[in-house]
């Protein structure tokens, strides 16, 4: 914190984040142990079979940072913010950790995966939004000790405010076309980009006059309200489809504005934390992008998709072919006498919750000699790694998973392909020139030599592309809810294999 007292010793915006005092070394090295664990977590997250033990390491390398904090707040009271000047600072901690905790644990058991984009994304809001918080309180607490506000820490605030505000707001829209609560559609007005220019423009033109004049609240609050509007505005425009994309980015966003208030409160664990998720965030966000062949400019500023209502309602024309319908008993044929089947799993089985019933169904033709994989494409589901999680929660081994990249060479041998609730990313339009997916890498599932589809109906995906996949000749389609769909199958196979 810019003039923190630990232990006696000042740590100082001119004296770094070094420590002089034996308890602010004490409290460092906590914060440094921290951080390392932050980084391993990081890297165990890298692979599913990893993830879990990964996840828990930083979880418990943040409930460390967040304990060592205690102290270091107790012996700030000189400075009027630890509970030596006042109980109602002790009266915040303890009620932020007891409400920030239950509400944790709340949505931890309460909120079903399928609902675990919207989240995500709620989560970014809370960062983002206690991002500004800290830089108006630090900001507000050190103008009145010192009266003026030099450029090294008024920037700092500023880009703090203006990240994230944009995050909050964003966040906040983004979850609400995920929850069905605003259009899906690309939503637009007439005047909408000037709107947003100005927004821009009060966001950036206030936090330089903040600056330029060493203080200057009321320039800060132009550059927050601007800030706010802007990441309405820049939402509001981004179909349902590329919202995966986006809660990436805002995730990102979150990561950038918690680094911004560690550098405004001179806390080294916010800055690593913040830095760290700001990067991993940017990667992914680049490899979503790459997934959709669609640059990340393209995604923020044009408007692509109807989100998910347009799709389940969508047209049902088949360009004059006919479609083929089939039964569970006709699936389980093959199914029972297959080699080698693959399962296609898209967003309809994560929102009937039937993870459950195709690891029965994959563990069932193993067990019985079939070799069963299941593809996953980058942006299967509504956030990245959501379909991988789905079915690491059913107990689907980590090696039947397949990537994209390494699934495709399988399809050619498969004599199966269960395509459950997917569309767009197994859209073979996509190796055609002038349509919304042209470019985008997809599952090549019409390379297998029969091809299942479970689909409620032919409505559209989210780019409003009919499906040749469907009309193929070797495609059977089985319109039913996949959860029900799957259910049927396992006692139908099983009479096969019996």
């Amino acid at each position: 914190m810019s003039g923190a007292v630990v232990s006696g010793s000042v740590v100082s915006a001119s004296a770094g984040f070094v420590p002089t005092s034996t308890g602010g070394v004490i409290t460092w090295a906590i914060y440094l142990l921290c951080a390392v664990s932050f980084v391993l977590g990081l890297h165990l997250m890298r692979s599913p079979g990893t993830a879990r033990r990964g996840n828990l390491l930083s979880a418990g390398g943040m409930a460390v940072a967040v304990i060592n904090t205690i102290p270091l707040l107790a012996m700030d009271g000189p400075n009027g913010f630890g509970w030596a000047g006042g109980t109602w600072a002790l009266v915040a901690l303890v009620g932020g950790l007891v409400v920030g905790s239950g509400l944790g644990v709340f949505s931890a058991r309460a909120v079903k995966m399928t609902d675990m984009p919207q989240l995500v994304s709620m989560f970014n809001a809370v960062g983002g939004g206690a991002a500004v918080f800290v830089a108006f309180a630090d900001y507000y607490r050190s103008a009145g000790a010192i009266g003026h506000m030099p450029a090294e820490f008024t920037i700092p605030v500023w880009l703090d405010i203006i990240i994230g505000s944009v995050t909050f707001t964003g966040s906040i829209i983004a979850a609400g076309k995920l929850q069905g609560v605003v259009s899906g559609n690309p939503i637009s007005f007439p005047g909408s980009r000037l709107v947003m220019g100005l927004s821009a423009l009060a966001a950036v033109g206030g936090g330089i006059a903040a600056v330029v004049t060493q203080g200057g609240a009321l320039w800060l609050m132009i550059a927050l309200a601007g800030a706010l509007l802007f990441g309405i505005l820049l939402v509001l425009p981004i179909g349902g489809a590329d919202m995966p994309v986006v809660i990436s980015l805002l995730n990102a966003f979150t990561g950038l504005a918690v680094a911004m208030a560690g550098f405004v409160i001179q806390n080294q664990i916010l800055i690593v934390a913040g830095a760290l998720v700001g990067a991993s965030g940017s990667i992914l966000t680049k490899q979503m992008a790459d997934a959709m062949n669609r640059s990340i400019m393209a995604i923020m500023v044009g408007g692509f998709g109807q989100g998910e209502n347009a799709a389940a309602a969508g047209g049902a024309a088949t360009g004059g072919k006919s479609v083929r319908s089939v039964d569970a008993d006709d699936i389980a044929i093959q199914l029972a006498y297959a080699n080698k089947v693959i399962f296609v799993p898209g967003y309809g089985l994560a929102a009937a919750q039937a993870q459950h019933e195709i690891a029965e169904l994959g563990s069932l033709l193993g067990a019985n000699g079939v070799t069963v994989y299941y593809a996953v494409h980058p942006v299967a589901g509504r956030m990245p790694g959501h379909m991988n999680v789905l079915l690491a929660e059913a107990n689907v081994p980590y090696d039947e998973m397949k990537e994209m990249e390494e699934a495709n060479p399988e399809f050619e041998t498969a004599d199966v392909a269960l395509v459950v609730g997917a569309n767009d990313v197994t859209n073979p339009l996509a190796r055609q020139s002038g349509n919304p997916i042209s470019g985008m890498p997809i599952l090549d599932v019409d390379r297998a030599k029969s091809v299942i589809v479970i689909k409620r109906s032919m409505g559209q995906g989210y780019a409003a592309l009919d499906n040749p996949l469907y009309t193929d000749t070797k495609t059977g389609m089985f319109f039913t809810d996949a959860k029900k769909g799957l259910a049927s199958l396992i006692p139908a196979v099983k009479e096969y294999l019996s």
